[in-house]
């Protein structure tokens, strides 16, 4: 009878000391999951701070340069309008085509040897060139004939207006040299139509080419604005 209740007391004893010790495991588990959190949200916590100090830096470049780029061509001779938001430089197609045509008047090289090294003074002055990641020409239309039909014609304007820039009659050697890495071209057909002041679509001011610019962190833009709204 000792024997069995000494067996029992044993098996107690045993089943005592295994639960305080699985308790223990458990809360050891516990505690290295909210170090983990914990450690994870200053992380978070530092990536946000972080992001929003390259925000505020970015979105001052992209200020400074639209304020710039206003004070420069909005209520000029040129004729040129800035988009208050983007910065991107909008010029109606008849400064430098004829109707339906991609090929430059001859008075448009007299307009872009005067608005390109302005329009690229801003740009790529020190302090500015290196967020600039890339220069678009964009070539728009109106309605007139098919999209695939608008596509190519605004397609070639723009691929005109590039290569005068790049080419040897531009008188700029020293722009050529920093905008080629730079100089991309664009066709938005008449999928950005554009409308008069009473808010009816207008084909004559559709039909344009804009000088815009893109940064380098528009990316990181993107992922900022995704976090800090998770956040």
């Amino acid at each position: 009878m000792n024997t069995k209740y000494q067996r029992l007391f044993k098996q107690d004893q045993d089943e005592g000391q295994f639960w305080p010790s699985f308790t223990d495991l458990l809360t050891t588990i516990l505690l290295c999951f909210m170090l983990i959190f914990i450690f994870m949200m200053v992380i978070k916590s530092l990536q946000i701070e972080e992001m929003e100090e390259t925000l505020d830096q970015i979105m001052g470049v992209r200020a400074n340069l639209v304020s710039e780029l206003k004070e420069e061509f909005s209520g000029s001779a040129m004729g040129v309008e800035v988009d208050d938001k983007t910065g991107a430089i909008i010029f109606n197609t008849e400064i430098l085509f004829e109707y339906g045509d991609d090929e430059l008047k001859p008075d448009s090289f007299t307009f872009l040897d005067e608005f390109v090294p302005k329009y690229l003074d801003i740009l790529l002055q020190s302090g500015y060139e290196e967020y600039i990641a890339e220069i678009i020409i964009e070539g728009h239309t109106d309605r007139d004939g098919g999209y695939l039909y608008n596509l190519r014609l605004a397609q070639d304007r723009a691929y005109s207006v590039a290569d005068y820039i790049l080419g040897e009659d531009f008188p700029y050697e020293n722009i050529q040299n920093h905008v080629k890495e730079k100089l991309t071209v664009n066709s938005k057909s008449y999928s950005a139509v554009r409308t008069d002041e009473e808010g009816d679509y207008s084909a004559t001011d559709s039909r344009r080419v804009e000088f815009k610019f893109r940064l380098k962190d528009d990316e990181i833009l993107d992922k900022t604005r995704e976090i800090l709204g998770d956040s």
